[in-house]
């Protein structure tokens, strides 16, 4: 009796908090698959390293709260795994408490089996995931052209990918052809941004191999993609992050900043690679406030 109720209690949560998983890819839509069975592996709770199709998560605000802005949350995990709570559900949430719908997309990994080109494979799915919701966007009460992305780590540089190339890799045809893979604006936290010198080692090696060519390490590192019709972007770091090198984040801006692309740069001295929800210091901290503020003066 005690696990009926749980299921039902779980089941009443669901729907009234608007929260539901979505397929990203019909039925024989996934492009850049060799068609394996592939089982879901999850190396540690909050950690999934293998996914056989991607998936999008909803985080609705109540509809008298909801604004017409939506924003897209990428978990990193150095594209080896999906940190999809610390680095997914923890920001929707908050997300939600700004109004903001929510989505959490937990993308193939390019360590996948089933990829034939790997370096495509993640932005496949976010392109995807945009031209889903923009496509879907009376049903969750949003406006199309007011969706964002929120990238984390290597979730920064998938964000900061879909934001810089426009070349459509969804292969999806008929009228989803008409809808734009480019996101409105992105917040970048502690992104990998360069996969040269300044490189996170394991985010390059899983994306391109351990064997990369110049040229593909340069087409990869997004300060190089950035151009005038990147969207506006505001990024965070901290200075004291061994992990991906704070210069990933000032490489990028001094790249907005060539091209005249609105936005702004804000490095903390402490946060390390682990700004978050909840931070060790007050002053890391302020960055949900400035993002807030700045999400305000986007219009939302």
């Amino acid at each position: 009796m005690k696990n009926i109720l749980l299921l039902l209690s779980v089941f009443f949560l669901n729907q009234f908090s608007g929260q539901q998983k979505i397929s990203v890819w019909k039925k024989g839509e996934m492009p850049n698959s060799k068609g394996l069975k592939l089982n879901i592996i999850e190396e540690k709770e909050g950690r999934i390293t293998q996914i056989p199709e991607a998936e999008l998560f909803t985080f609705l605000p109540a509809k008298e709260e909801r604004k017409p802005m939506a924003i897209i949350v990428i978990p990193g995990g150095g594209y080896r795994h999906l940190t999809y709570d610390l680095g997914g559900y923890s920001y929707a949430k908050w997300l939600n408490t700004l109004g903001i719908s929510a989505f959490v997309l937990n993308y193939r990994l390019p360590t996948s089996p089933d990829l034939m080109q790997k370096e495509i494979g993640p932005l496949q799915d976010i392109q995807a995931a945009i031209k889903l919701i923009r496509k879907n966007a009376a049903q969750y009460g949003i406006s199309p052209d007011k969706i964002g992305v929120l990238g984390t780590s290597a979730g920064g540089h998938l964000a900061a990918m879909v934001s810089n190339i426009s070349t459509d890799y969804t292969e999806l045809k008929g009228d989803w052809e008409a809808i734009s893979t480019v996101p409105n604006f992105a917040i970048l936290v502690s992104p990998v941004i360069d996969l040269g010198e300044f490189a996170h080692k394991g985010s390059r090696d899983n994306l391109l191999g351990e064997n990369a060519s110049a040229q593909m390490i340069s087409e990869y590192s997004m300060q190089n993609k950035v151009t005038a019709k990147t969207p506006p972007t505001i990024l965070f770091h901290a200075q004291n992050d061994n992990a991906v090198p704070v210069i990933n984040s000032i490489l990028y801006y001094e790249a907005m900043i060539k091209n005249k692309v609105k936005g702004a740069l804000f490095v903390f001295p402490k946060g390390e690679h682990s700004i978050g929800i909840f931070n060790k210091t007050e002053l890391t901290d302020n960055w949900k406030k400035v993002c807030a503020d700045w999400l305000g003066n986007m219009g939302n």
